[in-house]
């Protein structure tokens, strides 16, 4: 069994995405129907949904239209992680809304799309302190760069649980391995951040092969070990580096020498435990 923490969906014609103009390749509608179809086969029980940087008075809607579609997923999709400002204050207050919600399981605000110091600011810190105690996680997406001010995060917020999407987002395409492999190392140092693994085919060579993967995931495990390693397919962005099957097929090569138990605690059990989830 497999439980994907990081599914797309896209629906233009019920939610706006300004980045989609500026991305071709992803312009286009993504529905659960094409996932699934897919995601099945390959073993894929349960998802979480994560959010797709939609215009900021579209945040509550993309939760509530994602709440709908799993309703008619025959419980595959049993949660979502919402989209956030909490450089806001008027954070709070969608914070108690949310907390109204159990499908929304944790939040996300995209780093690397925004100046450096946004995470540096006193009310995104408060608010992100706020969540201790609630259950909700909070993802870190950032460039290699940027992981210092994402370990700052975590360390201000101890009772918080951060999830580090994409393993860091590695430059593998440009051989980017000694840049990203401190600034990893040093995360990884905070009991409080799990790392995920996801994400990496779209950092590939047009050509990217296993052994182009090898050492960054060998980094990851050595880093985090496999009891905070959970695992996302980044669909539909997987598809910029060869599609879902690809994905875990590579993964599943990937864990080809790891226990049974810690390939598990991977692909299903970690995730099932952070979340409490119903799977």
């Amino acid at each position: 069994m497999i439980v994907d923490t990081h599914l797309h969906l896209i629906y233009r014609d019920r939610l706006s995405y300004p980045w989609l103009s500026e991305t071709p390749q992803l312009n286009a509608d993504f529905t659960y129907e094409t996932y699934a179809h897919e995601a099945r086969r390959l073993g894929i029980a349960a998802a979480l949904h994560m959010e797709v940087d939609v215009a900021e008075d579209s945040i509550e809607a993309e939760s509530a239209v994602i709440e709908e579609i799993a309703d008619g997923s025959d419980g595959v999709i049993v949660g979502a992680i919402a989209s956030c400002r909490p450089e806001s204050r008027d954070f709070p207050a969608y914070l108690e809304r949310v907390r109204q919600n159990p499908f929304v399981r944790g939040f996300r605000r995209v780093l690397h799309v925004v100046p450096d110091d946004v995470s540096e600011g006193a009310v995104f810190r408060q608010n992100i302190a706020r969540l201790a105690g609630t259950g909700l996680t909070f993802d870190l997406c950032v460039l290699p760069h940027q992981i210092d001010r994402a370990a700052a995060l975590a360390d201000l917020a101890p009772d918080v649980r951060f999830i580090l999407d994409h393993c860091g987002v590695p430059d593998i395409k440009s051989s980017g391995y000694d840049a990203w492999k401190g600034p990893l190392a040093e995360i990884a140092r905070r009991p409080n951040v799990t790392v995920k693994l996801s994400g990496i085919p779209a950092y590939g060579g047009e050509n990217w092969t296993l052994e182009d993967m090898k050492p960054y995931f060998a980094h990851v495990a050595d880093s985090f070990g496999f009891e905070r390693m959970i695992w996302g397919s980044d669909w539909p962005v997987c598809t910029l580096g060869g599609g879902l099957s690809t994905w875990i097929g590579t993964t599943h090569a990937l864990l080809s020498g790891v226990s049974l138990e810690d390939k598990a605690r991977v692909l299903s059990e970690n995730a099932r435990g952070l979340w409490r989830l119903p799977v």
